[in-house]
């Protein structure tokens, strides 16, 4: 509970100190787009009717990127800078990028002035830059000289823009943002590390005990990447939910198939589905940031789904790829089982020895569990049961099925485990002549696709190119 407030009051923080720093950068700045509304007010009590521009041809690029604060005769704010200007002996222009505030709504007004010589006399040019008045600007001749002026609106000059994305803004407000920014990290890292003791500690028990027990470390990337995260901030949330056991009801023995109920535990399983909604799209902002692609944001609520998802894809495979493992190992595993049982031992010590001198596989792992479910009070029949649970596929189903029924009328077990290793390695050798028998036809389908179309150029180039030369 408390890293879950020191989390909410970082996020508070850190969107304080972002509003301040969007706000900084947004009333004054050194491009005219950025120039908000705040900061032509700050300007208001400067603003005057007066000479604006005079446009000399031997300085109109001087006049490029001026930007200028106005308030209309109707009272609206705007600002506007000049994009060019032409001065003739007979002609005179400038053109203005202008925007007006008119209460939420923004106006772009037409801003371009032109007058001309003709018989002697110069014309004017008036504009409104809002949507009521028409004279707030005038373009005329002065002494000879092209004048831009106020008509009946006022002016005052702010800057000449530039190009580049440079901030100039509030410093007060600016460096207070990176301060509250730098506090939440600082609460945050305090908070995480304050805990660190604990949770190594917590992580330092479950590795000296997976390396007790020779167990191999789940190499999939999104788990390890996302572990830290999901066992520490949404596990204790799974924890406590309220329908618990159904939780573990449902998900226990997939991850007993799986071989991981050491790595994860249902409610750790949940949690990491549930980090995945929040987690994936998170990775998929950041990746479509840092390569610059287009991808549709709308993308996001899928890869959410997704991400839901994926640990159940993820686990399937696991199963899928484990059981195939056991079932190729038990031909052997059983033959040792019969050799030792033959030898003069007893079922329990006989496992215990294919347990010692066995290569590892998924199949030693579960008799390694059965062995210890015994010692701690559980029967021979139970911890069969238990195997055949945990491994979940017919071969060891039946397997543990036949010793369980031959267990209970107290039949001698060296000749069925004997007979059951002669008829699972004729099961699988029947296996391999199975797949052996469809792989010509698995591979018919490429071959048409691949190899018939370069056949078909090799056979036919030559009848083409004959076909061509006689013509």
């Amino acid at each position: 509970m408390k890293d879950r407030n020191n989390f909410s009051f970082f996020l508070v923080l850190c969107l304080i100190g972002f509003i301040s720093i969007e706000q900084a950068h947004a009333r004054c700045a050194d491009t005219y787009d950025r120039v908000g509304r705040d900061c032509i007010a700050e300007k208001l009590p400067a603003m005057k009717q007066t000479k604006i521009l005079l446009i000399d041809p031997e300085k109109l690029e001087e006049l490029r990127d001026k930007t200028y604060f106005y308030q209309t005769q109707t009272g609206h704010l705007g600002k506007f800078t000049v994009k060019s200007a032409y001065k003739s002996a007979t002609e005179c222009s400038v053109f203005l990028q202008a925007t007006t505030y008119i209460g939420d709504k923004i106006y772009n007004p037409p801003a371009t002035f032109t007058i001309k010589r003709e018989y002697d006399s110069w014309s004017t040019d008036r504009a409104g830059f809002d949507q009521v008045s028409a004279n707030d600007f005038l373009l005329s001749i002065d002494s000879k000289k092209c004048v831009l002026s106020t008509d009946a609106a006022k002016v005052t000059f702010y800057k000449k823009t530039i190009e580049e994305s440079l901030f100039e803004g509030n410093d007060t407000i600016l460096w207070t943002a990176f301060f509250l920014i730098g506090l939440a990290v600082f609460l945050v890292a305090s908070s995480i590390f304050r805990e660190e003791g604990k949770f190594k500690a917590q992580e330092s028990l479950v590795d000296a005990e997976s390396a007790d027990e020779n167990k191999k470390v789940v190499n999939d990337i999104v788990l390890k990447y996302s572990r830290p995260f999901f066992k520490r901030y949404f596990s204790p949330v799974v924890s406590g939910m309220k329908n618990k056991k159904k939780l573990r009801e449902k998900y226990r023995r997939p991850l007993a198939s799986a071989g991981l109920t050491k790595e994860l535990t249902p409610e750790d399983f949940l949690a990491f589905k549930l980090f995945l909604i929040i987690g994936a799209p998170i990775l998929f902002i950041a990746v479509r940031e840092f390569i610059e692609a287009d991808w549709p944001m709308i993308a996001i609520p899928v890869v959410s789904v997704l991400g839901f998802v994926y640990p159940d894809i993820w686990i399937k495979g696991k199963i899928d790829v484990r059981t195939k493992q056991m079932i190729k190992n038990m031909p052997f595993v059983v033959d040792m089982l019969a050799l030792s049982v033959e030898a003069g031992l007893d079922f329990m010590a006989a496992i215990q020895k294919v347990i010692e001198k066995a290569p590892p596989s998924p199949l030693v792992d579960e008799f390694e569990i059965m062995i210890k479910e015994t010692k701690i009070g559980a029967s021979r029949a139970e911890g069969l049961r238990q195997l055949s649970w945990r491994a979940n596929c017919l071969p060891i189903s039946s397997f543990c099925a036949t010793l369980i029924a031959a267990d209970s009328v107290g039949a001698s077990i060296g000749p069925i485990l004997k007979t059951l290793a002669g008829e699972l390695r004729q099961k699988r050798s029947s296996e391999a002549e199975k797949a052996g028998a469809t792989a010509a036809t698995k591979i018919l389908f490429p071959m048409l696709i691949f190899i018939m179309p370069a056949v078909f150029i090799i056979i036919a180039a030559p009848i083409v190119l004959q076909f061509v030369a006689g013509n």
